[in-house]
């Protein structure tokens, strides 16, 4: 059995960084250029496994030289590759950050093999989604796929944790299979139409909490932080920021929601598995890249602990 599933992308991320934004018909020169593997599914796979979860992924990716990059690096993290579909002739998604100097980012996805996962790839895909203890599901993949993974993985009772990223119109057929929703800022208050600032992000917390009927509900804040509501057990609580410094943002989320799914399949309870979380995403920022940026259990438990000394 596995602690955790992921039915999430692989996207090849071509990262360019530059001093600002390019003004609508504008050439800009950047200041930097690399290349990375991430993807939310396979940064949540990296981070979930990074944390010591046995961690499995299902996705679809292109038979080329970035499938085969994929493979080589969930391997050596120990994630299982077993349910990974190869499409003929699809190339692996691709990802296109722009980095700006503060760490922020703006990135430009491209899904290609990505948007061919089908409801039967997971169908077939069934004995890893029940037999593991949390299965989590991001909105980069067609929906009729997530619907799929997560009907499959409620009903035979595995903890099933949503990122709703990128975030739009949203089939709330989905939220019958949801139990824990972890939209960041933005995405919370896209789904509500609410203002998600300080004082506000309870309220909204609460919203979505009782509109999808949720056990918990996690927005995360960037550089403020997280605020968790466990409603199963009646109860919410602010989790501060860490200082770190900063140098690129992306996969920051993943790395939260990796580690969110690898604690809760460890038997933590929905708070302190957001305060692990919200270190493994602080430390990620200190690194470039994506899903090479995922911290070790041991760094994160050591920032908690420095944070409480």
């Amino acid at each position: 059995m596995n602690d955790v599933c992921v039915l999430g992308s692989f996207m090849k991320d071509l990262v360019a960084s530059a001093e600002r934004r390019p003004l609508p018909g504008e050439t800009l020169h950047g200041t930097g250029f690399a290349e990375f593997l991430g993807g939310k599914g396979v940064n949540q796979a990296i981070a979930a496994a990074r944390m010591g979860a046995r961690t499995a992924i299902v996705g679809t990716i292109g038979e080329d030289r970035y499938g085969e990059e994929f493979l080589e690096l969930l391997s050596s993290n120990g994630v299982d590759t077993s349910w990974i579909v190869r499409h003929p002739s699809l190339g692996t998604g691709v990802g296109l950050p722009l980095v700006l100097p503060d760490g922020g980012n703006s990135i430009i996805i491209v899904s290609r093999a990505n948007a061919a996962i089908t409801a039967a790839d997971v169908e077939a895909a069934g004995d890893v989604l029940v037999s593991s203890k949390v299965l989590s599901v991001q909105l980069e993949l067609p929906v009729e796929a997530s619907h799929t993974a997560l009907r499959l993985a409620s009903t035979a009772g595995v903890t099933t944790i949503l990122t709703p990223a990128p975030v739009g119109p949203i089939d709330h057929s989905l939220a019958a299979y949801v139990d824990i929703l972890v939209p960041n800022e933005v995405e919370a208050a896209a789904l509500t139409g609410l203002d998600c600032d300080d004082s506000g992000v309870p309220m909204v917390a609460r919203k979505l909490a009782e509109e999808w009927d949720l056990r918990g509900c996690v927005v995360t804040l960037g550089s403020r932080g997280a605020f968790v509501l466990d409603r199963a057990a009646g109860y919410e609580e602010r989790v501060d920021a860490h200082q770190v410094a900063t140098v690129d943002t992306v996969g920051a989320g993943d790395a939260f929601c990796g580690t969110l799914a690898a604690s809760l399949a460890g038997g933590a309870g929905l708070v302190d598995a957001v305060r692990l979380a919200n270190a493994a995403g602080a430390l990620s920022t200190t690194m470039n890249g994506a899903a090479d940026s995922a911290p070790a259990r041991a760094a994160a438990l050591a920032l908690l602990e420095s944070a409480a000394s």
